[in-house]
């Protein structure tokens, strides 16, 4: 007789059978707005891989990232959904109560990938009521690149804090031959945005309750405006965005920037496009190896800290082929999880770091994947243990404006407003009290 044991896997095999089985003459259909050619190739490679084992053939449609929403929205009217699509943040709640996403399929997705194997903060961006939307794929956080050997030499502990940083203005912010830090100021520049968000939900300051806008705290906004301001005034005059922050760093003339991971192959100069100039070599490792990288940063009133992050989801449908749908989205997380994570690997962080058999495998298997354009070479072999492990878990403590609250279409409206922006730069330009412009922001907040 065989025992309860003995059965379980055969049990397994046998449902694996029956599904192989029955999807022989299945196929599915995947968006993706990873649409550049060489992406392209390797999600078709992936989607072959995954009909080569269960028979299920999957078309790989690309689809450009600012038409998703309205392709979306009309195929939806039309009863003529793909299987899965691969999505955004911004599209996790609203499809979700649209009904375009399927909340139990995704579920069932996580649930048997094992979601204890997935980052913390990236599963809590796609959690409707304890349920998942949407199945977390990659991500990243925004970072905080900083001259690592400046701050050794000057005995500064890493900039985690809104103190740590101000210590560190204090000493290294000797312009112009080295800025303390190049603040994002030009107000129309969604770079801007990010970066003011990461600042403010470090200090845990948001617009946005469970009922929508709320406008924020005044204590902590304050905190957050004042830290901004110091940051502002020991960065170089002028509107400055993502391409000065990363000029003058590459160039060494600044301590401190905020910038997303896909500077990591730039700086290590892997892209002639954008080669650090510090010395003479465009393709010296130089900068690379004196930096550091922090992702969660504390302000005074959230001593957690926070990242914000970025965060790409798989999401099968309400129209789709659901068995077939949810076993290619397990595939991609699973046994082709690292020929996914390879599309673009110095921005595509795993969220799933591992299975039960090695919590870290993914994690190890992502670091060795090569980065870079004209030149490649694997993060590991560009930056130490603790840089890579800083990357990683940034996305344990992942966050964004409106996710816990279930309002991320109010906290978009607040973004997308750009009040915030302009309040601040009339107070880093000294034009009013930092009470005065948390008065201001609340108040404007207060008509959308």
């Amino acid at each position: 007789m065989l025992t309860s044991k003995a059965r379980a896997p055969i049990a397994a095999a046998a449902a694996a059978l029956l599904f192989a089985q029955a999807a022989a003459a299945d196929s599915i259909r995947f968006w993706t707005t990873e649409e550049q050619p060489e992406r392209l190739a390797k999600q078709e490679a992936l989607a072959a891989d995954f009909e080569a084992k269960t028979g299920v053939a999957v078309e790989v449609i690309p689809v450009t990232e600012t038409d998703l929403g309205k392709r979306a929205t009309a195929a939806f009217a039309a009863n003529d959904l793909p299987d899965v699509i691969y999505h955004t943040l911004q599209y996790v709640q609203p499809w979700a109560e649209a009904g375009i996403l399927d909340i139990d399929a995704n579920t069932e997705a996580l649930e048997e990938l094992d979601v204890k194997t997935f980052a913390p903060g990236a599963l809590e961006t796609a959690d409707i009521d304890g349920d998942f939307a949407a199945v977390p794929v990659d991500g990243w956080t925004q970072m905080v690149i900083y001259r690592r050997d400046l701050f050794e030499a000057a005995g500064l502990a890493a900039p985690t804090s809104y103190d740590a940083i101000r210590a560190a203005l204090a000493k290294l912010h000797n312009p112009p031959e080295v800025y303390g830090f190049v603040a994002a100021t030009k107000i129309d520049e969604n770079f801007m945005s990010q970066v003011l968000e990461h600042v403010l939900l470090a200090n845990g300051a948001t617009p946005v309750g469970p009922k929508g806008i709320t406008g924020f705290d005044e204590k902590k906004l304050v905190e957050s405006l004042e830290f901004y301001k110091a940051i502002a005034k020991a960065s170089p005059p002028g509107e400055l965005y993502w391409k000065q922050s990363r000029e003058l760093y590459f160039a060494g003339k600044a301590a401190m920037i905020i910038w997303s991971p896909f500077i990591l192959d730039e700086l290590a100069g892997l892209r002639d496009s954008a080669p650090p100039t510090i010395n003479d070599d465009p393709t010296s490792r130089d900068l690379a190896g004196a930096s550091g990288v922090v992702t969660a940063v504390s302000g005074p009133s959230n001593p957690e800290g926070a990242a914000w992050a970025d965060i790409r989801y798989l999401g099968v449908t309400t129209n789709a082929n659901t068995d077939a749908a949810i076993e290619f989205v397990k595939y991609a997380l699973d046994e082709g999880y690292v020929q996914t994570l390879s599309i673009a690997p110095e921005g595509k962080f795993p969220v799933r770091r591992g299975d039960g058999d090695d919590p870290e495998k993914f994690v190890k298997a992502w670091s060795g994947l090569p980065v870079g354009v004209d030149r490649k070479a694997p993060l590991t072999e560009i930056y130490p243990p603790e840089v890579i492990e800083a990357i990683v878990s940034g996305l344990d403590t992942a966050q964004r404006w409106g996710v816990a609250e279930g309002q991320l279409s109010a906290a978009s409206k607040v973004v997308n407003s750009q009040i915030v922006n302009r309040v601040v730069r009339q107070f880093i330009d000294d034009e009013i009290s930092a009470a005065e412009a948390a008065k201001t922001i609340n108040a404007e907040l207060a008509k959308l």
